[in-house]
Formats: C-alpha cells, structure tokens, sequence
C-alpha cells in the first residue's frame, strides 16, 4: 500500500503572486492570511502577491512562504488528501511541523518572522555567503574544504548538488578550490547570509528562548529533522532540533533516502515552484512526486490520490 509524505521547500522558492488564487477561492485561506497580517502587522496578501522589493528579504520571506504553504497544506488536507509523514529543506520544515500537528499555523508563521530577523541581523551585510557546487561528491568537498577557517557544508540537497556557507573571503577561496579540483560548477548564491552555518549559533540559540514563548503540541504523525536526516516522534524534542538546524547541514538528500527506505513512494511538493521535486529526479527516480503551486493541482493531485 502507498504511503504519503508532505514535503516543503525552503527560502529560495518565493515568488510574487504566490496563493493568491487560494486567497480568491478559499476562505480558510483568506482567513489564514487576515490573521498572519495582523498579528505580524504586515500587510501579507501585499507581500505575497504583488511585485514588490520585500519578498526576497530574509525577515519577511520566512514568514511569506510559510503562510503560503500552510494554506495550500489545509486546502488540500480539506480535501481528504492526508500524508503519513511530513519533511521540509530548512525553512519548509516548519510548515511540515505544523502540518503534522506540532504547532499551531500562527505559531509557525510568528516563529518564522522571528528566526528571519535573527538570521538576517546575526553576521553583518556582506561578511557571510553561500555557494553552491555541482558534480562533486560531498566527501571531496570536505576535504577540499577542511582546512579553510568558517567555511563548512550548508546543504546536502541532492547528488551533485551541495552548497556550502560560511565567511564570505573563505567560501569565494572554497570555490576557486573546488573548481581546480574537478567540481563541475560553483555558483555563488544571492542570499543575505551564511545560512546554516556555525556563524548563526547565536541565532539559534536566541531564536531557542523565542521558542519558549511557542505552544508545541504532540504529534500526529512524524516528521523528519534536517539535522540528521531522522524521524521525529515526540514534539519535545523539537525546541533543542530547530535551534541547532540554524547553524547545522541540512541533510535533505538523506532524509529522502530514509523516507523512501521506510517505504514513502508518493511525495507531494506544496508550495511555489518544483525544487524539491527536481531533487528527487536526482535522489530516485521510481518514486512519485505530485506538486501543489497552483489552485488547479489541487483538483488534478487530490482526484488522483483520495
């Protein structure tokens, strides 16, 4: 019998008009964006849906995507479409908490607004970067890497795809390495700071004591952990888990592989744009991915799959 994961993408997705055609046609969804606008006093159907120069800015993207995917998971969950585990890539994770029972959509979107602020205001402007580095396999990059000061590896998204974070003088010395070395391609990535990289351990651990201020409920179903690529089945271990991912790998491409070993065959990517499911090509090729970006997958995915 088929199991059924939810799966999440992370900052990078976002793009202008993003549930606004659940914002027309629901009203769940409408009331899910009223209420995240006033309780962040952010004009969020703004944010979301028109052009504008805030969308790509860490302290509101988080919040955004997360509004976003949450009112595309109750849409599709009002449907009858239930999944059996939930995963997100570093921000998509809180959605997939929430989704699977462990806090409430306001939580999830207030916890967000504040880990974005933290992540954007921890390392200064311009002293951090990201790179990602094609065709190159994730214990090469490690050694190639281990002897250049506050660089490390960011994300483990997929074969020939790992990113790395850190200084920014480090990772621009990493990636010229790396490219001698043999790696296919590095891209140095347009993003505000050295995500998930040991630099923003303050951000975890402030964003540790926001966290008390969050009610956790028990889980319905699991969930899986970026940080080291397991299932989570008890809420209370998740405070301590979405401190340390701040600052720790994301291990996407392990996480799948667990997912898919214990036997998850059907993944549905919700959410803007079709990343995660571009990964999985990469990650294994008989499992099959549904996406929800748009009002009219929901009808095709849940016809198919309820």
């Amino acid at each position: 019998m088929s199991k059924t994961a939810f799966i999440y993408p992370g900052q990078g997705a976002q793009k202008a008009g993003m549930g606004a055609d659940f914002y027309e046609r629901s009203a769940g969804v409408r009331e899910l964006f009223d209420k995240a606008g006033r309780m962040l006093n952010l004009d969020m159907k703004a944010l979301c849906f028109e052009e504008n120069d805030k969308l790509d800015l860490t302290e509101y993207t988080q919040a955004a995507l997360v509004t976003t995917c949450l009112a595309m998971t109750r849409v599709i969950m009002d449907k009858g479409l239930k999944p059996d585990i939930t995963a997100g890539l570093s921000l998509g994770e809180y959605a997939a908490i929430a989704a699977a029972g462990g806090m409430d959509d306001l939580d999830a979107i207030r916890l967000v607004r504040k880990r974005g602020i933290l992540m954007s205001n921890t390392v200064p402007a311009g002293e951090g970067a990201m790179c990602a580095v094609m065709a190159m396999d994730s214990q090469k990059i490690e050694d190639v890497i281990s002897d250049i000061q506050d660089v490390t590896i960011a994300n483990y998204n997929c074969p020939g795809q790992i990113v790395i974070t850190g200084r920014k003088s480090g990772v621009e010395e990493a990636a010229c390495r790396l490219q001698e070395a043999g790696a296919r391609q590095t891209v140095m990535l347009n993003v505000s700071g050295p995500f998930h990289s040991p630099m923003l351990k303050p951000a975890g651990d402030a964003l540790a004591k926001a966290m008390d201020e969050i009610t956790f409920h028990p889980l319905n179903i699991p969930y899986m952990t970026n940080v080291d690529a397991g299932k989570v089945e008890d809420i209370s271990r998740t405070k301590e888990l979405l401190a340390r991912q701040v600052y720790s790998p994301v291990h996407w491409m392990q996480s799948m592989e667990n997912l898919i070993a214990g036997g998850i065959d059907i993944f549905v990517e919700i959410g803007p744009g079709r990343t995660l499911a571009g990964f999985m090509k990469k990650i294994n090729r008989d499992v099959k991915v549904y996406n929800i970006a748009a009002w009219e997958d929901v009808e095709k995915v849940t016809g198919e799959l309820c």
